[in-house]
């Protein structure tokens, strides 16, 4: 946000999203508060420069007390399983919650402590597979059982905004970087699996973990609105190559149908060809991806730690 420091309160301040984000908001010099849980996620978070609060998603008061005086909240709780967990019965459950009700509550609470402004997080999968026309934010939706929480998540954005009050919703392409989902599918190749999703010829829509900071400090400046971020889309074969290529193998295998009716109604959106737009963002914000371009340098740091394991 250009102007004035800014205080600005974080939940899922220690998760994927919110790791990358909080170090980017405390470099540009704001003032970061952060919900954290247990004593360890309080350390991390003040080792970040951030102010720790010992507060619930369940505990509204909490919240209120923790957004007094923000000029902005930022939510990005999740609990996305990965791997093999992700495919047991209710694995899902937490995390459906955390985009419905979560969200609700952190909304309400934002507007309780009179917060302006409310950054939220959301995923561009919820697009219908369009092949390979342009995505932009006015595409249609297909919304499943698997998509549905993360649009009432937006649902409440939508009902806090007003004139006097903003609401961002960022459509984040999948994460890649160094993060568990993509350790997790380098170990599934090294192992002879595949990782392969949808038609090899389709489009992927990819953000690396690099650029989740600059985006979400972008967003403390944009107008209300739904917003896609991420790099230029990608051929889901070259994806799955670079994945290859960094774990060191010589095929490109997709998981064949069987197995992806396996996964069930969970893998069916991230099979998607989604050739997303981000234009609309770079727009209202200046922001350009750091990471423009998907390429096996994406995959080093991940790389390097899975083999230090």
């Amino acid at each position: 946000m250009k102007g004035p420091l800014v205080r600005v309160a974080v939940t899922g301040a220690t998760g994927v999203i919110g790791s990358a984000v909080v170090p980017e908001l405390v470099g540009a010099g704001h003032e970061v508060v952060g919900l954290a849980r247990t004593p360890e996620k309080a350390r991390l978070l003040r080792d970040a420069g951030a102010t720790a609060v010992p507060a619930s998603l369940l505990d509204h008061d909490g919240l209120v007390a923790m957004f007094d005086g923000a000029d902005a909240v930022c939510n990005f709780a999740t609990h996305v399983p990965v791997g093999l967990a992700a495919l047991r019965p209710g694995a899902w459950r937490a995390n459906d919650r955390l985009r419905t009700d979560g969200v609700r509550r952190v909304v309400n609470a934002a507007r309780a402590a009179g917060v302006r402004r409310v950054v939220q997080e959301s995923v561009s999968f919820l697009y219908a597979d369009q092949g390979d026309d342009w995505i932009d934010e006015d595409a249609p939706l297909d919304i499943t059982r698997a998509t549905e929480p993360a649009c009432v998540g937006e649902s409440h954005v939508q009902d806090y905004r007003c004139e006097s009050r903003v609401g961002v919703v960022l459509r984040l392409g999948t994460i890649v970087g160094d993060d568990p989902l993509t350790r997790f599918e380098l170990r599934t190749l090294r192992q002879g699996h595949p990782i392969g999703l949808g038609a090899p010829e389709g489009w992927a829509h990819v953000v690396h973990t690099d650029d989740l900071g600059p985006a979400v400090l972008a967003a403390l400046g944009a107008p209300s609105g739904v917003y896609n971020v991420g790099a230029q889309p990608v051929r889901r074969h070259d994806l799955i190559g670079g994945f290859s290529m960094a774990a060191g193998r010589e095929s490109i295998d997709f998981m064949s149908p069987l197995l992806r009716r396996l996964g069930g109604v969970r893998l069916e959106p991230l099979g998607r060809s989604l050739r997303v737009c981000s234009e609309r963002f770079t727009a209202a914000t200046g922001w350009t991806p750091r990471r423009a371009t998907f390429g096996p340098s994406w995959l080093e740091s991940a790389r390097r730690r899975e083999a230090l394991r």
